[in-house]
């Protein structure tokens, strides 16, 4: 009898340390910065690459994680549009104190509205639950500030011709290259015909 009393003291100790160790494991997070100002003035069309975030996993287990926008809700600031950032990469996983360094495109459309921004750079984790549904729980953010002055729709046009072949250089050019040559070979093929007649051999041969 006593040592069934002792096998079950040890299994329910070994029970409450593995149930401690699961109510202690926690998720995360990190950045690297509080705070990102644009000191420049953006222009309507153009792309810019603002500065990277680096989001650390402060946990003790391993997870995937993301980076997204959000806004007070009351600010008197504009806040810009999720869709006019690419971050790279958006999602990604971490260990137990890795850091990520993600970079962060900002692709002012032509028709952006003058005006000073604000938004934070939110790095979280993605929390999948048994049914399969996402939950994002805590968060850590960097206050992003830059300020839009007016332009005309030309010249946005032309920010986001001349910004495009800066940021994805040597892309465009090489995809000029090419059109080129699909430009040539079907003016070629239009108004040059080249016909090649084999020749006959003479039938008195």
């Amino acid at each position: 009898m006593r040592k069934l009393f002792f096998f079950v003291g040890i299994f329910l100790c070994l029970f409450l340390l593995s149930s401690s160790s699961l109510v202690q494991a926690r998720v995360g997070v990190g950045v690297g910065t509080g705070k990102i100002v644009v000191e420049n003035k953006l222009k309507p069309g153009e792309i810019y690459r603002l500065p990277s975030i680096s989001v650390l996993n402060t946990g003790d287990e391993p997870g995937e994680y993301e980076v997204g926008i959000t806004y007070h809700e009351k600010q008197p600031e504009l806040p810009p549009p999720e869709g006019w950032f690419n971050f790279k990469p958006a999602k990604f996983d971490l260990k137990p104190g890795e850091v990520k360094t993600v970079e962060i495109l900002l692709n002012l459309p032509i028709k952006a509205k003058p005006g000073d921004y604000f938004a934070y750079v939110e790095g979280r984790p993605i929390v999948k639950a048994e049914d399969g549904t996402v939950h994002i729980g805590v968060a850590a953010a960097a206050k992003l500030y830059f300020t839009v002055v007016p332009s005309s729709t030309l010249w946005a046009i032309y920010y986001k011709l001349n910004s495009f072949w800066q940021v994805y250089a040597p892309w465009p050019k090489r995809g000029l290259i090419v059109l080129g040559v699909i430009v040539i070979f079907l003016l070629f093929k239009k108004y040059f015909r080249v016909q090649i007649n084999p020749k006959r051999k003479n039938e008195n041969e």
